[in-house]
């Protein structure tokens, strides 16, 4: 509660105090104006003089009032109360003054959290301020380079000091914008929230996976043996739970001989359900069946036909105005639910991690690196070397120093190229740098299904999503994994990373949509024109200030302002699982 929130109630308590005085005052007034002179006696006056010494007492009242919220205030404000505030601040009230004390809609007010337009305005300003800074720095490094002889020399170190100069405002900015979150004091119902609607999905997700009588179950089948990495199996299985959860179908995973563990999902993970894992029934159909077909198998998503609209990036009617309200990328949330129940480790992989983040010295603050490149370079994406990475670590850091003093600069580095973390180490020896050069070594092509492989792969996400900033390249399924599990970590880690390449994609999803908030005539080569509402077909950010797209009124293509568009999410009606109720 806020001192502004403080300040109401100290009002609304002195409105109390005289409303009480006005009726006294009346009461005792009454006879003065009676037409009965001769009553007006030393009865009157012994009543006068009694109001006058109740107004002194109330008057004494009053300061001790303001003296209890001020200290109450103060109080709230440096997180000295940690019980309900509401109660506290009635029971002292109460006590003090002997009266009922109410604080109707404020306190509602209070408990419910501020609106969806306001949340997802406080986030728009957080993006805005970014986008002008990819814009500046982009501009300003292509004049830097221009210069060649001395003059441009100069210029060039005048330009260099208005971008250090640019990037504290940028981190002062951000911060003040940070610290203004914390004290509007809705971060308790972020919190709460938080839980609660998370909690919500992953009873939704249990009452699914686990039918009274299996035999009767309808059930969706789900080979996880796709031909892939270890990332990309994940989103598969994921994309299959997605699945099943529309349909309302009980997901079984046939993990026999799976390839990262020839024993199954079950050696490494917790079954999906304590009751069905039978995949019979009376009859069987691939997709996509009918309502009937008790049980019906799954194709990849590549291979899915007809496609349904509730692929990601879909999030559900019934509970998209809270995770909208809640999170600043409401669809990788969604993700992050179904990988929550998924990914539940046996004790045996739990025990493993844990002693792996003992042995490494894991601690916050630290930075999550995942430097991709073995396949994916040359293919799917770009060579991006150590040092634009540490770029974006040494800008954490850098904000954080704005805060508090960081003792030590700490980064987890995990890569498929073994010579990265001694490069890492060598060219950057003020930071302390966590990670294991035998994981990169079984994380390559050749050695990728070994126990020793899964192992380390298990150990790479894990540290990752439990970084507290993530810098990596959204091509990779390794990078997109950890960036979705981070989101169940947290009330709202959507902005808790940096991609060096793509914007969040998710494997065979719908169409990535945004909507125009304010028009733009194109003035640059290779810009588009849009006008507010126009709907935009998004293939990427270049992070300088500019997203590509295709404006779907127009049909043109090209780049268009970042800042001026917003993600169009694509609501779809998902069953809503009235047997589960809502906790209050």
């Amino acid at each position: 509660m806020n001192l502004r929130s403080s300040n109401k109630i100290m009002a609304k308590a002195a409105i109390i105090l005289f409303f009480f005085w006005v009726i006294a005052l009346i009461l005792l007034a009454k006879p003065l104006l009676s037409n009965q002179p001769s009553e007006v006696s030393n009865d009157v006056l012994q009543r006068l003089s009694k109001a006058v010494s109740e107004l002194e007492s109330l008057k004494v009242r009053n300061q001790e009032l303001q003296w209890i919220l001020t200290n109450f205030s103060h109080e709230v404000q440096s997180g000295k109360i940690k019980e309900d505030i509401f109660e506290r601040l009635r029971s002292t009230l109460e006590g003090k003054t002997g009266i009922p004390i109410s604080f109707g809609g404020l306190e509602k007010k209070f408990r419910d959290g501020p609106s969806k337009e306001y949340e997802v305005r406080r986030r728009a300003i957080y993006r805005g301020v970014q986008e002008i800074w990819y814009f500046m720095q982009q501009e300003l490094e292509k004049l830097k380079k221009k210069g060649h002889d001395q003059s441009a020399s100069e210029l060039a170190t005048l330009i260099q000091e208005i971008l250090n100069s640019g990037k504290e405002h940028e981190v002062v900015l951000l911060n003040d914008l940070q610290e203004l979150s914390s004290m509007e004091g809705h971060d308790a119902w972020r919190t709460t929230e938080s839980h609660a609607l998370s909690d919500l999905v992953q009873r939704r997700l249990h009452y699914l996976q686990n039918p009274v009588d299996c035999s009767k179950a309808r059930k969706l089948i789900c080979n996880l043996n796709k031909s892939c990495g270890y990332g990309c199996q994940i989103h598969h299985a994921a994309y299959c739970f997605i699945m099943a959860y529309a349909t309302k179908r009980t997901l079984i995973m046939n993990s026999k001989k799976w390839r990262y563990h020839r024993g199954g999902w079950e050696k490494v993970f917790l079954p999906l359900s304590d009751t069905c894992t039978d995949p019979s029934g009376l009859d069987r159909s691939n997709w996509p069946g009918t309502n009937e077909t008790q049980v019906i198998e799954l194709p990849i998503v590549d291979m899915l036909s007809p496609r349904p609209p509730f692929l990601p990036l879909a999030i559900p009617r019934d509970l998209s105005d809270r995770m909208i309200r809640l999170h600043g990328d409401p669809q990788v949330w969604w993700i992050g639910q179904f990988m929550k129940y998924l990914l539940r480790y046996q004790p045996e992989t739990q025990k493993m991690l844990d002693q792996a983040k003992e042995k490494m010295n894991f601690k916050m603050p630290v930075v999550g690196i995942h430097v991709r490149r073995t396949d994916k370079v040359g293919t799917e994406a770009a060579f991006h070397s150590i040092d634009e990475y540490m770029l974006f670590v040494a800008d954490f850091f850098n904000k954080l120093e704005m805060k508090e003093k960081v003792q030590v600069r700490r980064v987890y580095l995990a890569s498929d190229d073994p010579s990265v973390l001694p490069e890492a180490k060598k060219k950057y020896p003020d930071y302390e740098f966590l990670g294991d050069v035998s994981i990169a070594k079984g994380a390559a092509v050749a050695t990728r299904y070994s126990d020793s492989s899964l192992r380390g792969i298990l150990v790479d996400i894990h540290m990752l999503a439990h970084s507290d900033h993530l810098v990596c390249t959204f091509s990779s399924q390794v990078c997109r994994l950890a960036y979705e599990i981070m989101q169940t970590l947290h009330p709202d880690a959507s902005s808790k990373f940096k991609s060096l390449d793509d914007i969040y994609y998710y494997g065979g999803q719908g169409p990535h949509q945004q909507t125009a908030i304010y028009s733009h005539k194109a003035h640059r080569p290779g810009e588009i024109s849009m006008e507010v509402g126009d709907v935009l077909g998004i293939a990427g950010n270049h992070w300088d200030g500019y997203s590509k797209g295709i404006n779907e009124r127009t049909k043109q293509s090209g780049l268009y302002p970042s800042f001026k568009a917003v993600d169009k999410y694509n609501i779809i009606d998902f069953p809503v699982y009235s047997e589960v109720a809502v906790a209050a």
